[in-house]
């Protein structure tokens, strides 16, 4: 009898692994047809960026096509300038849009539960509501403040309601990754108080949401030309067009250079994203 369910044994284990090694088998096998569509799909994303990246190099002085329009383009002031007005009011947008939120969606979840499904739908109305006649709504709200519509600051407040439905879905979704709760009851019984355990233990959980947030903000913020162009405000994406009008190398190079700014964001995205859970990752297993 013995010999007999050591031999079943035996052979359940023998099919087990046959079968566990045809399914690693069918995960390696990839078809073919998904492998076209793989392929379709990279040359309908890379070869345009081929593409400009080659027109960007090309009629260069004398000849000389590599990098002469990037060293132009480095060399204008206003491209700095630009620039750096565009990444003042996207740290700006990113401050005063965590600052808003972060505290909101946590007293949401944790206080107002029924409430979540009126934030969802407050945010989601960006995409509703046309640009132009949300631009007019704000600006007629914020038209008492007159020393503040001349500002670039205003951009920052406008381009936070631009980024609202973003910002808030990453928030969502990192709120409801970890157990709300349990940390917030954890902390007020060791004599925390509510803004204490935001700071000192939600905050850290949130990191890799709060980033996410910030980058998909800054990429808003850094690309958003219809309100900058109707206030009158000469930012990163203005001075785009403008060069698009007058010389088209040097347009095809600054799309170069946005289009990596871009990458660099998700890349700092992943990277930051991945030591989050790689640092999560010792305190969880105690």
């Amino acid at each position: 009898m013995a010999t007999l369910t050591g031999t079943l044994e035996d052979a359940s284990a023998t099919t087990g692994r046959a079968g566990a090694g045809r399914i690693r088998r069918r995960r390696k096998r990839l078809p073919l047809w998904h492998l076209l569509w793989l392929v379709v799909g990279a040359l309908y994303f890379f070869v345009p960026i081929y593409s400009l990246v080659q027109f960007s190099m090309e009629g260069g002085a004398h000849g000389l096509a590599w990098f002469h329009w990037y060293r132009y383009i480095f060399d204008q002031p206003e491209f700095r300038t630009t620039f750096w007005l565009s990444i003042q009011i996207s740290l700006e947008t990113v401050a005063v849009g965590v600052v808003l939120m972060v505290p909101t969606v946590f007293w949401v979840h944790l206080r107002l539960p029924r409430f979540r499904p009126a934030m969802e739908l407050i945010a989601v109305l960006p995409f509703v509501v046309p640009p132009i006649v949300l631009i007019v709504g704000i600006i007629a709200f914020l038209h008492p403040l007159t020393w503040l519509i001349g500002r670039p600051e205003v951009l920052a407040l406008i381009y936070v309601v631009f980024a609202l439905p973003f910002l808030f879905r990453s928030l969502d979704a990192g709120m409801r990754a970890i157990d709300l709760k349990t940390l917030t009851e954890a902390a007020e019984s060791l004599g925390a108080s509510t803004f204490r355990t935001l700071v000192t233990v939600i905050l850290p959980n949130l990191r890799a949401a709060i980033i996410g947030g910030a980058l998909l903000t800054v990429a808003i913020a850094m690309g958003e030309y219809t309100v900058a162009s109707l206030l009158g405000f000469n930012t990163f994406p203005i001075y785009i067009y403008q060069t698009g009008e007058a010389l088209a190398y040097p347009a095809a190079a600054l799309s170069v250079i946005s289009f990596l700014l871009t990458w660099g964001a998700m890349l700092a995205l992943f990277l930051l994203g991945g030591r989050s859970r790689t640092a999560a990752q010792p305190v969880l297993a105690k």
